[in-house]
């Protein structure tokens, strides 16, 4: 009797294991699924923390694309394969200023750390991104451009071949002025483009080339990704025939620059930012190092405008180390670093020490 009742007993357990596995292998998929979706979450918040201070300076706070580089807010990029993306992060992208972020290929980022950016660019709610990067402190500060009046275009539109100049004229206002001066007259960043040497010593291609693709080693960058041959054609108009719009009294007001703060408590943040970002490359006095120029000395702080030397520090130096602060550093932050450099002029020595 004894026996029945055990094996009576046995049998049951034996039942309500199975069941009760049962039901947990049915929920199983669901718990996996939670799973996954709570560590994607967590990879996508990792890495908005990451883009915010290694890629908005170049990719928009929003991922809009700044300048030459590209967006990132879009279906095309969310739709491709994980995997391309990820190595496009780790190795960069020959001819462009993508560099190569993987730690194996002399960068700064571990592949879980890829990993998470490529959520970011998959996953993310790009208004969410922006906000954070808003909060960091590390919203790109906005390119300079200058505003054309309707009494500027009507002019433009006046001259032969009017409407492609007035379009030429409106990209070079938004893309091109805040290196290139309002004018074309050139700035201590960027080179004269209404010139009259360039116009004999270039042709179409010549220009169109260098404006696709940019000029190695300067500021510089190839616009191929963000202009159309079309666009690129118009703005080769422009500079051509430049001359005609003088001629013709059209004038784009000059950009005016705000000017910098150089109270003692702007130098003194000037100079502590100074110490933690730029005194590894620069000297601990800005005399310079064997990896970057002095700018300490007359030469470079009487011939650098304050606008000028925002700008470098802001967008960096392309085929230098000299790397972009703009994502790292608020715009008031950029204006302290500017107001301490131009505090050193009153002492600085006429030439750079060697």
């Amino acid at each position: 009797m004894m026996t029945r009742e055990m094996t009576w007993m046995g049998f049951l357990a034996t039942v309500l294991i199975a069941v009760v596995l049962a039901i947990a292998a049915a929920r199983e998929p669901d718990r996996q699924q939670q799973a996954a979706i709570d560590l994607r979450i967590e990879s996508v918040i990792a890495g908005i923390n990451l883009y915010a201070e290694n890629c908005a300076v170049c990719h928009g706070a929003a991922g809009e694309g700044l300048g030459t580089t590209p967006a990132l807010n879009n279906d095309g990029l969310r739709a491709m394969d994980a995997e391309t993306i990820a190595k496009t992060i780790a190795r960069g992208r020959y001819g462009t200023v993508m560099a190569a972020y993987n730690v194996d290929e002399g960068g700064v980022f571990t592949n879980a750390e890829i990993d998470q950016l490529v959520s970011v660019i998959q996953d993310a709610n790009w208004k969410a991104v922006a906000a954070r990067v808003d909060a960091l402190g590390l919203t790109p500060p906005e390119a300079a451009t200058v505003e054309l009046t309707e009494e500027t275009l009507a002019s433009v539109r006046s001259l032969p071949d009017g409407e492609t100049l007035a379009n030429g004229l409106q990209i070079y206002a938004t893309e091109c002025a805040a290196c290139h001066g309002a004018n074309a007259e050139g700035t201590n960043i960027a080179p004269v483009l209404n010139s009259a040497d360039l116009r004999a010593t270039s042709t179409d291609d010549d220009l169109a080339r260098i404006i696709a693709q940019g000029v190695p080693g300067t500021l510089m960058a190839g616009w191929s990704r963000t202009l159309t041959s079309e666009e690129i054609a118009e703005v080769v108009m422009l500079i051509q025939r430049w001359p005609e719009l003088e001629s013709a009294g059209v004038g784009i007001p000059v950009i005016e620059a705000a000017p910098v703060d150089m109270s003692p408590e702007a130098i003194a943040l000037g100079a502590r930012l100074f110490s933690l970002a730029c005194a590894q490359c620069h000297g601990a006095q800005s005399y310079g190092t064997p990896m970057a120029p002095a700018l300490n000395n007359q030469t470079f702080l009487e011939a650098t405008s304050d606008a000028a030397i925002g700008q470098i520090i802001a967008g960096g130096v392309p085929g230098t180390v000299m790397p972009a602060w703009g994502g790292r550093l608020s715009e008031a932050d950029i204006a302290a670093l500017t107001a301490f450099l131009r505090s050193l002029e009153t002492t600085a020595p006429a030439i750079a020490r060697p």
